[in-house]
């Protein structure tokens, strides 16, 4: 299951940013005295009481015809459509206004569970001014302050209530699960549907005309794989922007739900900067990944350009230094037929388990072949490894001291590992603890 979605909704200028921030624990909204100022919604990941979610902070909604209202009002309602509950912020010292009369109407007709934030509420006299919200319909209001943090606890209480319970996996867990990820307009629509075989996904070339999380299942040689596209219609006919923002809610739900992840490179356009930011969540999330760099019929090439385009990858995504590279048409089917066993090699790698005493040889040779470092006269020992975890695969490595596993030595036993036994296509995590 994927983490539930909360969205912060409410007019402009009742202290949606300030209450992020809170939340999140760091100051990734701009907060600021000014109605309006937060023009484009922003997502992170947060966490109370062992629940994870992904928050959502969003621009005012007003029933003014200005073109920025207008364009927050939209952006307030697609967020209601991603979230599963939604924190419906007012300020008590403001009262009951015509704004927040008609952003309960647009919350009432979402029917999603709504919780009811009386912000500004900074010292227990005002209390009193949370009565007049109980007219907007969604029972008690929570009386929390901002600028202080009163009152979130028993705020995100109410909001974890409404999240879905924990249930089993969606699927068995030999089923490879994989997504595509990638900007606008790369193509990562018709690749899904040259890789079924069939026009499973609406295909435009309109940037942003992928809307909703869609899985398909099917078989291929005796392995069944799941694909999961962010694709679908518009909903309801809305205006929805193909704005970075918009794509990374939905590329971030993907890449939870996933085995390995197709990053979609556009070979028409190049590597831009975004590219490098989507590939960076599915690497933080430890999933196996793939580089696969579409629309590779559209340029011409000579004998150098593949291996340039290569290198290019490789320096612009360092950190995905362990991800195959393949280059590809989704319209031709060029080299279409080695994605699959691709992705079911990139999925046993992300899956693999190493046997302890295999383990150990492989790092006692390597520590006899580069020595570990010293720090102000004190010699890292290395006493043993083991792993611990799949997906992404997982080591501790028991030391005297962990504050003298330099990070440069942690990448060195990394690399010695691949070298043995593989994990193409993997991210590996090292943990250095104490031997007890």
């Amino acid at each position: 299951m994927t983490n539930p979605v909360v969205a912060i909704v409410g007019r402009p200028n009742v202290g949606k940013s300030t209450i992020f921030n809170r939340i999140v624990g760091e100051r990734i909204s701009i907060v600021e005295d000014v109605p309006g100022v937060t023009r484009d919604r922003i997502y992170s990941s947060a966490e109370w009481l062992n629940h994870k979610f992904y928050l959502i902070d969003t621009g005012g909604i007003d029933i003014g015809d200005e073109p920025l209202l207008v364009q927050i009002r939209q952006q307030a309602e697609i967020a209601i459509d991603e979230a599963d509950v939604i924190i419906f912020m007012v300020n008590g010292r403001d009262g009951v206004t015509a704004a927040d009369e008609e952003v309960a109407k647009i919350l009432h007709r979402s029917n999603k569970p709504v919780v009811l934030a009386v912000n500004k509420i900074d010292n227990p006299e005002m209390r009193d001014l949370i009565y007049d919200f109980y007219a907007l319909g969604f029972g008690d209001p929570y009386p929390i302050s901002g600028s202080h943090g009163t009152g979130l606890g028993d705020l995100l209480d109410a909001v974890a209530r409404h999240f879905p319970k924990r249930g089993q996996e969606e699927y068995e867990e030999d089923v490879i699960k994989f997504c595509l990820i990638g900007r606008p307009n790369v193509g990562k629509s018709s690749l899904v549907n040259a890789i079924l075989g069939e026009e499973r996904v609406i295909v435009s070339d309109i940037a942003g005309t992928t809307r909703d999380a869609v899985d398909t299942t099917f078989v291929r040689e005796g392995q069944e794989y799941v694909i999961i596209d962010t694709a679908g219609m518009r909903k309801r006919g809305k205006i929805y922007e193909s704005t970075e923002k918009y794509s990374v809610l939905r590329a971030l739900k993907a890449i939870e739900r996933s085995d390995v992840v197709l990053v979609v490179l556009n070979a028409e356009e190049g590597i831009i900067e975004q590219d490098k930011k989507i590939a960076g969540y599915a690497h933080e999330a430890g999933r196996g990944v793939i580089i696969v760099v579409n629309k590779w019929d559209a340029i011409e090439k000579d004998d150098k350009t593949l291996i340039e385009f290569e290198r290019k990858i490789r320096d612009h995504f360092p950190f995905l230094d362990y991800a195959p590279i393949i280059f590809v048409s989704a319209k031709t089917k060029q080299r279409l037929h080695k994605l699959l066993p691709l992705v079911r090699m990139v999925s046993e790698n992300h899956a693999m388990r190493v046997q302890t005493n295999v383990l150990n040889e492989v790092i006692m040779d390597a520590v006899a072949m580069n020595p570990t470092p010293t720090h102000n006269g004190r010699r890292l020992k290395i006493y043993y490894m083991t792993q611990v975890a799949v997906k992404p695969p997982t080591f501790v490595v028991f030391v005297n001291d962990p504050e003298l596993m330099h990070f440069s030595y942690e990448r060195f036993l990394e690399n010695r590992i691949r070298d043995a036994f593989g994990f193409e296509g993997t991210p590996i995590k090292i943990i250095a603890r104490p031997r007890k």
